[in-house]
């Protein structure tokens, strides 16, 4: 069975919802991040650098969220994809974890970054329901839990951006959602 590696309020999370999403079955292993369980050598022998999260799926280990999350999309995901299709895949869930977290949690870079990087987003979330169009995605988790985290965690003032909004509480209420983020996983 796929074993999840993750700490409270970690991107762990991220992939836990995807996990949800995709109904396959899993063990989450929450690792104590206070005393220090990811750096112990059993957890260094996946992660050598004592990160969450990663997985183990048979022999087979993986740490990053978004590589995570594109591994899962073509092993688990209902249909295959073309090398198109892919790479967007890619291309969201790099933005989102680079580009879009980046531009969000570094203070630094917030006032900046943010109205140019939700303003185009909502423009795409007032055309379709979600990022791809009509169908949930993994692109979505990639980038909707990173959204999901700015009024869990940052309070900001999202009003000049309806759309976003409006995505943030139909992907919160998502039951996969529900039962990782959305429960404080």
């Amino acid at each position: 069975m796929l074993k999840l590696y993750g700490g409270a309020r970690s991107r762990a999370s991220i992939v836990h919802w995807y996990l949800e999403e995709l109904e396959i079955p899993y063990e989450f292993v929450k690792l104590d991040m206070q005393a220090g369980e990811h750096l112990k050598p059993e957890y260094l022998a996946i992660n050598p650098f004592g990160k969450v999260p990663a997985i183990v799926d048979g022999d087979f280990k993986l740490w990053e969220s978004g590589a995570i999350l594109l591994y899962l999309t073509d092993k688990y995901g209902k249909t295959a994809l073309s090398l198109q299709e892919r790479a967007v895949f890619s291309q969201w869930t790099l933005f989102g974890n680079s580009t879009l977290a980046t531009g969000i949690f570094v203070e630094a870079n917030r006032e900046r970054e943010m109205p140019r990087l939700l303003t185009f987003l909502n423009e795409i979330l007032e055309r379709q329901p979600f990022l791809l169009g009509n169908e949930f995605t993994v692109a979505d988790v990639a980038v909707g839990s990173i959204l999901s985290y700015i009024p869990m965690m940052l309070k900001l003032d999202l009003s000049p951006y309806p759309a976003v909004l409006n995505y943030i509480k139909q992907l919160s209420e998502r039951p996969a959602f529900q039962k990782s983020i959305g429960g404080g996983a």
